[in-house]
């Protein structure tokens, strides 16, 4: 009865991704015609019935999805992107973008991972760890505006989404913001912490340094198009940030009797 019961959820899985915008447990259960409790006595959870469909995405699909996403929440943010709209964008079935990124947050946080400056910053900041920060912070600074303009297009409509959907923390972003949280505090945040109990950074919280070395190299970044249009001036990118970032050190100098 068991094998049976499992064995039809299966088949009629597939029907369900194919019309569903975020199908729940119950949705898969009621296309079945199984209670609840059966359905979980077949499968321990949501996520574990679509691996059992073992529905192998087309070579590339990963790739297309996520290029479509990029431009589709770059121009109207997460929450307005519409999942039928990305899989026709990307030119995938339903079924093939459901297997790889289950819903919203799932794609989000993908996104991020693969567009963002986070994982670029991340590793800079674990690889140069013994490192001053006269020579790490200007290089992280200068690796967030490579990121958003030095990799083909420009990748300013996903920050502004990115920035958006984490200030506003919407639920579909809650997972993103987690992660990402975790792992500039697990980076950069040790590494700054690190500097301070070493004397060379003035102690003080490591969350409000970030944000005062994150705050005006983000905003510089996301205006230096307009201005540049608005001004009729090539800034240097790259020349900015750093500069940026060297007001931050020497913002963050401990005072002398803090180091006697």
């Amino acid at each position: 009865m068991a094998t049976r019961t499992r064995d039809r959820i299966l088949r009629k899985a597939a029907g369900v991704l194919a019309t569903g915008e975020k199908p729940t447990v119950a949705q898969f259960a009621e296309a079945a015609g199984v209670s609840r409790a059966s359905f979980y006595r077949a499968f321990e959870s949501r996520g574990a019935l679509l691996e059992a469909l073992a529905v192998q995405p087309e070579p590339g699909a990963r790739e297309r999805i996520l290029d479509a996403a990029f431009d589709l929440v770059g121009a109207h943010g997460l929450a307005a992107l519409s999942m039928d709209d990305l899989a026709t964008q990307a030119g995938v079935s339903r079924a093939t973008l459901y297997r790889l990124y289950p819903g919203k947050p799932a794609l989000f946080t993908s996104l991020v991972r693969t567009y963002s400056p986070l994982e670029p910053v991340s590793r800079l900041a674990t690889e140069m760890k013994d490192e001053p920060p006269e020579v790490v912070m200007p290089e992280i600074a200068r690796s967030v505006y490579r990121t958003v303009y030095g990799s083909g297009k420009p990748r300013l409509g996903l920050l502004r989404a990115a920035i958006f959907e984490v200030s506003s923390l919407v639920p579909d972003a809650e997972e993103t913001v987690r992660e990402a949280l975790q792992t500039i505090v697990g980076s950069v945040g040790a590494y700054v912490l690190a500097q301070m109990m070493s004397g060379r950074l003035r102690p003080m919280s490591p969350l409000l340094a970030l944000q005062l070395f994150v705050g005006p190299i983000f905003i510089h970044v996301l205006t230096k198009p307009a201005l540049e249009r608005a001004l009729g001036i090539d800034i240097d990118g790259e020349q900015a940030v750093t500069e940026l970032a060297e007001s931050w050190l020497r913002s963050m100098r401990p005072d002398e009797e803090e180091t006697q």
